[in-house]
């Protein structure tokens, strides 16, 4: 995996306005409502005339303070597979690997539901259209819609990426960040959610999207069955603009 010494000052710099800004918050209300953390885990191993194994997870930490929302996720996506090279033998290949780190720190305005934030994202993806992508930007949010099952929530702002091509080519440049994200509440054990965000450049269009079903088997277990979708509008002629991944994880809230 290459060197993920880019993500440090993106993620860094979104995670420090995070940490110092969190006493000042404290110091005005003397109240912290503090952290929620769910971690999720699927995998898969076949064997036989296939053989391989994968495996998807996600930590997802989210902070609440009276003046601050702050969040920081960490997801992965691995796999390995047997192939059979030309002189008969057999050995695992690695076929997937990424790895996706982020962080936001979101200052609550007056206005119930309405933000400011800053957000730093990092992939590391050895086999993607870009095998490094990372941005930084800043933008103002707003829960858009809410009633007693359902909410909408949107976020708008300009951001700069850096990222590096499958080549080896360098590509960089301001950008238009818009995001939305729904929850629909089903039932008392089964939630709706879908989430995407547009990331428009000067050179390439990145989008990223999520549909997801999740259901309760206990106070802290859920079912979380996703679909998730990639897309880059310029990339090199043997890279595909797409990629989806379906996964059934399990989730543990905690």
């Amino acid at each position: 995996m290459k060197s993920l010494s880019p993500a440090v000052s993106v993620i860094g710099f979104a995670s420090a306005i995070a940490i110092f800004a969190t006493p000042a918050a404290c110091a005005k209300t003397a109240a912290q409502l503090g952290w929620t953390t769910s971690a999720e885990l699927g995998a898969i191993s076949t064997s036989g005339n296939t053989v391989g194994t994968s495996v998807t997870s996600k930590i997802d930490a989210k902070q609440e303070t009276n003046d601050w929302s702050n969040e920081y996720i960490v997801s992965g996506y691995f796999k390995d597979e047997e192939v059979t090279r030309d002189d008969g033998q057999k050995e695992r290949e690695r076929s997937a690997q990424r790895l996706s780190l982020s962080a936001k720190a979101a200052f609550k305005l007056l206005e119930d539901g309405d933000k400011l934030f800053v957000l730093g994202t990092h992939i590391d993806d050895k086999f993607g259209a870009y095998t490094r992508y990372s941005t930084l930007g800043v933008g103002y949010g707003a829960e858009w819609y809410k009633d007693d099952r359902k909410t909408v929530d949107v976020e708008i702002g300009p951001g700069y990426f850096s990222g590096e091509r499958a080549a080896g080519e360098l590509d960089n440049g301001v950008t238009v960040r818009g995001a939305a994200a729904v929850k629909w509440k089903l039932s008392d054990t089964a939630l709706l959610s879908q989430t995407v965000s547009v990331e428009r450049g000067t050179s390439n269009i990145h989008s990223m999207a999520e549909t997801a079903l999740s259901t309760k088997i206990n106070s802290t277990m859920q079912m979380k069955a996703a679909f998730n979708i990639r897309n880059d509008t310029s990339v090199q002629e043997d890279k595909k603009n797409t990629d989806t991944q379906t996964s059934v994880t399990l989730v543990y809230s905690f």
